[in-house]
């Protein structure tokens, strides 16, 4: 009799095991796939959607998420475009571009609210103002936005733009400056090359874009193809509540968090400890605004950016915004 009680009970728990294996694997078969491509390797900025993935919160909204890097900047909006990734890492005045362009591309939410890049330059050159950039050498990654933002704030400044020469250093912008091959940078960010320079030994300085005529934007923008908002709306909204739940782990413990991020590093592009987490004390204010759901987008934001791309010529037709987002999120 003894013999056949523990026969049943271990029969019930095999049955129970097996209920439990079986309904393990269901969810997995329901669970979304989503991509995301990032707009570079990863870094402190991305650290929400690591900690997202890793702490499951993906797989709680029934997302499987994978997270791709892209072999050229270029890739993320034309891959989402196309529908060849969900959803891309890209820059507001890049999707601006893009949709004058005609690629369907939608801003769907704002990674980074605020402007990251500046005038950036060793403070023995003597530039205190985009008026003393006259006579000057500055060095910008290949966007013709990047002549823009000087343009825009040396005339600004009562500076003649003719009296600026412009190099195209590509990625090379952290070198170019340290050999003094050119005496400042524009389109390097203050949460990454400022950081990388002065950790170097650089004693650096820098003119604020907001400060000389050129609108903030949304740095870094969540995009999607118009037909993948289509089909995969819900799937990203489910997305971006993820990332806005691991935001806040971020931010109540960015220690932890940045460990997440840096065992998910690229071994092509090591990250350095110190820099991502002076990056990430950077970037964190810039990422919200007190009153505002993280990743909401205002549309005076998107027309000042687009009315100023017009007016200085990068792009040739005037926009209508509201085909370029769409807020997943309400205020």
């Amino acid at each position: 009799m003894k013999r056949t009680w523990f026969l049943l009970v271990i029969l019930a728990m095999l049955l129970t095991a097996c209920s439990e294996e079986n309904t393990t694997s269901k969810e997995k078969e329901k669970a979304e796939d989503i991509s995301i491509m990032l707009d570079w390797y990863p870094n402190a900025v991305h650290t929400a959607i690591y900690v997202a993935k890793e702490k499951g919160y993906f797989a709680d909204e029934g997302l499987n998420v994978n997270i791709e890097m892209p072999a050229d900047t270029n890739d993320p909006l034309k891959l989402a475009a196309t529908g060849k990734v969900d959803l891309a890492i890209s820059y507001q005045t890049q999707l601006l571009v893009s949709r004058a362009e005609g690629i369907p591309v939608v801003s769907v939410a704002a990674l980074v609210r605020h402007s990251l890049d500046a005038i950036m330059f060793k403070k023995e050159s003597g530039i205190q103002s985009p008026k003393d950039l006259e006579g000057k050498n500055i060095g910008y990654p290949s966007a013709s936005v990047n002549e823009a933002v000087v343009s825009t704030m040396v005339k600004k400044d009562g500076g003649d733009i003719n009296k600026v020469k412009m190099t195209d250093v590509g990625w090379d912008l952290m070198s170019s400056l340290a050999t003094d091959h050119v005496d400042a940078l524009t389109g390097a960010y203050i949460n990454h090359e400022l950081v990388l320079l002065k950790k170097e030994g650089y004693d650096m300085d820098i003119l604020k874009l907001t400060d000389f005529g050129v609108p903030d934007n949304y740095e870094l923008v969540v995009v999607t193809g118009e037909k993948t908002l289509k089909k995969k709306k819900a799937a990203i909204e489910k997305f971006w509540q993820a990332v806005t739940k691991a935001q806040e782990d971020v931010k109540k413990d960015p220690d932890a968090a940045l460990k997440v991020l840096l065992d998910h590093e690229n071994g092509s592009f090591p990250l350095d400890k110190d820099v991502e987490i002076e990056s990430l004390r950077v970037l964190l204010p810039l990422m919200e605004e007190s009153n505002k759901p993280f990743g909401y987008q205002e549309e005076k934001t998107w027309n000042e950016v687009a009315r100023w791309l017009y007016e200085s010529k990068v792009i040739k037709e005037k926009l209508d915004v509201k085909d370029a987002f769409i807020n997943i999120v309400s205020e």
